[in-house]
């Protein structure tokens, strides 16, 4: 799973235009990640570091350049020679940040981490502290696996985009990360439904029942929770228990009319195919559903 128009944060001496960001980016991580092929022919970091003291506005610059051609490796190269001759310079810390960045435009997300959490850990009060933060919880995000693949890499994901969204709610990158977090959400529902269908599949009901009441449950604003609870409704009536079934109906009615699982739920709980309201008529008739959340509940 990728992300989309995360640019190099803000602080940088030569920013890109805002207007440019979405597709800037895209290319400028594509032109990195095409860089590492090419880079097998060249003659590696002597060809930009010269090993002699240069000034670090220069070196960064340098690097910079190498980035944006794609040369990612070298540019990684150059910003660490800025942290090495001018440790103590407004560019050292940018260069630190710039490299995890290209790091992560690489897809190399092992070096990334390791830099951002070396820069969170030297420069807590930097300008651009957030957007490391941010940075480090796309490097998990990036790596989420579908629903049938183990979801440890969604849940570290989701713990770090957690950090972005309370460190400062209303910023740029919590707005983005709140999406993001919606998504990790549904994507562990849907890893429960995953797991749920297979075990009604094979008659182990109560283990599906209790995998779709967890999506229901805990997962209540993903796209999976009508689909839960016709699969409820489904493994209740094979078991017999109708009250519960009836329940699990009478919620998916009252909550998701318009659900093509509305429409499977219903022929199984009344054997017909439920009608249409007509848009004209001036008495509407109470659905079944209706009748049976004020019956239930």
């Amino acid at each position: 799973m990728t992300g989309s128009d995360h640019p190099p944060p803000s602080a940088l001496p030569r920013p890109i235009p805002r207007r440019r960001w979405c597709s800037t980016f895209v290319a400028l991580k594509a032109l990195v990640v095409a860089g590492v092929v090419a880079l097998a022919a060249c003659a590696g970091p002597q060809s930009v570091v010269s090993g002699k003291e240069e000034p670090a506005e220069t070196l960064y610059n340098r690097a910079m350049g190498l980035l944006t051609r794609g040369e990612g490796i070298d540019a990684t190269h150059v910003f660490n020679e800025v942290e090495r001759q001018h440790p103590y310079s407004i560019w050292a810390s940018k260069a630190m940040l710039m490299s995890s960045y290209t790091y992560y435009a690489m897809n190399r997300y092992t070096e990334a981490l390791v830099g951002l959490d070396r820069f969170i850990r030297l420069h807590p009060g930097s300008r651009d502290i957030e957007y490391a933060y941010y940075l480090k919880a796309l490097c998990s995000y990036e790596q989420i696996a579908d629903v049938q693949r183990d979801q440890d890499m969604t849940r570290e994901a989701m713990a770090a985009l957690q950090v972005v969204i309370k460190r400062d709610p209303n910023s740029k990158y919590a707005r983005d990360a709140k999406l993001k977090y919606d998504l990790t959400q549904d994507q562990l529902a849907g890893q429960e439904m995953s797991v749920g269908r297979w075990y009604q599949r094979s008659g182990m009901l109560i283990a599906a029942i209790n995998r779709f009441k967890t999506v229901v449950e805990k997962y209540q604003t993903t796209s999976h929770v009508p689909e839960a609870l016709h699969r409820l409704t489904e493994s209740y009536l094979t078991l017999g228990i109708k009250d519960e079934a009836q329940k699990a109906a009478a919620v998916l009615g009252h909550n998701f009319p318009g659900s093509e699982w509305y429409q499977d739920s219903y022929v199984l709980m009344t054997g017909i195919k439920p009608q249409r309201q007509q848009a004209n008529s001036s008495t509407p008739r109470r659905s079944w559903w209706g009748r049976a959340w004020n019956a239930i509940f």
